[in-house]
Order: C-alpha cells, then structure tokens, then sequence
C-alpha cells in the first residue's frame, strides 16, 4: 500500500472511531503525568494510542522506504558502471572500476582485467553496447570505420587489435592513408607500416618512392625492382637506385639480383660505373661488380681486378676466369647458378 493511501486510511479511521466514541460519552478524563494535569474528552483518549502508532509506523515506514531507495540507488549506479565496464572490455581497453555493492564487485572486477569477444550479435543491449559492438563486428569484417565521425577517436590506445585491424582496413579502402603511413612510418605499428609498405611497393613508381628510400626494407624494395622488367615508367636512374642502396643493408646475393636486373635497364658503361663505386664503397658488392665483368665480356678488367686481390678471394671467378680465357665460349650461367655466386 503507498504511504499517502495508508495515513488517509487511517486517519479516516480514527476519525470515525473518535466520533462515535464522542457520541457514547463526551465526558471529559482527566490524567495526571508528573504532576501535569490533561483533560481531555475520553474520545481523545481513545484514539491517542492509534494516532501515536500512525505515527511511529509511518516513521517505520519512511526509515525502509528509504533505506530501499538508496540501495536501489546503489544498484542503479552500479548497474551503470557495470555497463561502462562491459564497454571498455569490449574495446580491448579493459579499465578497473569501482561498485558500490559488494555482490556485484566481487564478479565484475574481472571485467577490469579482460577482453570480450562477442561471436554473433546479442539483443536487449543497451544503446551504448549496441552501438559499439555493431562497430567492432564491422572492422573485423573488414570494413574501415572512421572512429572521429564516431567520436572513439581517443577510445583505443595505439596497440589495440582493433585499432590496427580498422587501419589495415583503411588501407585496402583508401590510397591517400597509404602514403600518409608511409611519411609518418614511425606513428604506426609494424604490421600497419608493413601492410602499407606492401602496397605502395606494388603500385608507385621509383620516382614517387625515392621519398621514403629510408622507410622501405629489402623485401619490397626487390618488389618495385622486378616491377621494371614488366612495367614501363618506372623512373629507375642511377640516382635513385643508388638512394635506395645506401639506405638499405643489402647482401652479396642482393647485390647480384640488383646487378642482374640492372644490366637491363642501364648501358653497359653506366652499370659498371655504378656497381665500380658500390664495390668500392661496400664489399658486398664486389661479387656483383665482378659478375657484370663477366657478363659485358671484359676479361681483361676481370684479370686486372682478381690481381689486386688474395688468391684465396672470389674462387669461383676465378675458376671461370681460366675457363673464359682457354675457351671464350663458356658464360657464366653455364657453370655457375647466380644464386650461388656468394
């Protein structure tokens, strides 16, 4: 029964019950308390014990209702960071809160330490839920989500799976973030920078690429390379060729597959100038610069160049040297796989 119902009840009831006991006798009693006399009509005396029990029991009453409210607040309030909770877990961004009811505590605290995964979509969430999780399925779908127009833009944390795989994402969907990536290499993760790497690898030309000759690594800088042999306007010069070897940390068999892709692309005099000042700069590239010798048939530069050097260096030229020099008919491809000139 609400409260209000209840006062006028009983108070209708009191009422009644003093009246007719007024009609019965409306003689006055009278009382004495420590030394204070009260006189008052018997009716009076009749319904006081039912008014001051009104009283304390709607006092009762009020202390539980609101005893109940404030609890009820409690579970309200906790019923609210318990959603903020599922949030944050949802997010990969797990964060610790505080409850104010110990049962609810006592489980949730997980939350603060974990991640969900949903695997299908879930009904009777809250709009916050409902809305974030609808967002999360769509970037593991592969769709790119742009997290301002959301406003989550500072919701994840750079690292978060999720974060990453929207920008990978990104993309596959969106040229221009490609090379945004590729000047800011360091703002983004490995596999982000890797993946943009890639693509880019696969479509610029070297003119385009020379920019980010720091930020490339060798696997992709030989993407771009076989790219000539294929592909017309590449813009490959020496120039840039030689930006990208002084930035990358090539191998003697790189040096070789560089110097047999090059032999294609540039005139004989000005690939064996280039490959004569890498060798001299770098070692690694001797093999190759002796490998062109061979290919452009100067055998007597190749003479000159294995005397200044130890007997016991480049074996297999100069194995093959003794062959070219007995019989000039013998390539090098014939007796030695390229591969395995280092």
């Amino acid at each position: 029964m609400r409260l209000g119902l209840y006062i006028f009840a009983a108070l209708t009831l009191t009422a009644i019950i003093g009246a007719f006991a007024y009609t019965l006798n409306p003689d006055n009693y009278i009382v004495e308390i420590m030394g204070i006399n009260f006189n008052f009509p018997v009716a009076v005396w009749l319904v006081l014990p039912m008014i001051l029990l009104l009283v304390f029991t709607v006092i009762h009453m009020l202390y539980y209702s609101l005893k109940g409210y404030f609890k009820l607040k409690k579970w309200q309030r906790d019923a609210e960071t318990l959603d903020d909770a599922l949030y944050w877990s949802l997010v990969n961004e797990p964060k610790e809160q505080k409850y104010a009811i110990s049962e609810i505590a006592s489980s949730a605290a997980l939350l603060g330490k974990s991640s969900l995964q949903a695997h299908d979509t879930v009904e009777g969430l809250s709009p916050r839920l409902a809305k974030v999780l609808n967002l999360i399925n769509k970037i593991k779908n592969g769709e790119y989500i742009d997290l301002k127009e959301h406003k989550m833009a500072k919701v994840f944390n750079e690292g978060n799976p999720l974060l990453i795989q929207n920008r990978l994402n990104r993309l596959h969907s969106d040229e221009k973030f490609v090379e945004e990536v590729m000047k800011s290499a360091s703002s983004y993760s490995d596999l982000v920078r890797g993946q943009a790497l890639e693509i880019f690898a696969k479509e610029a030309t070297f003119f385009k690429a020379r920019q980010f000759a720091k930020v490339f690594d060798v696997k992709n800088f030989f993407v771009m390379l076989e790219r000539v042999s294929t592909e017309e306007e590449m813009g490959l010069t020496r120039e840039i060729l030689t930006d990208f070897v002084t930035s990358l940390k090539l191998t003697c068999t790189d040096f070789v597959k560089v110097a047999d892709i090059t032999k294609k692309e540039f005139r004989p005099d000005q690939n064996l100038a280039l490959f004569k000042q890498y060798q001299a700069d770098n070692p690694k590239a001797q093999n190759a610069y002796l490998y062109l010798l061979f290919e452009y048939e100067l055998l007597d530069e190749v003479g000159a160049y294995l005397e200044e050097h130890e007997a016991n260096e480049f074996i297999k030229f100069r194995a093959l040297y003794e062959l070219k020099k007995e019989n000039k008919n013998y390539k090098l491809e014939d007796l030695i796989d390229i591969d395995s000139l280092c």
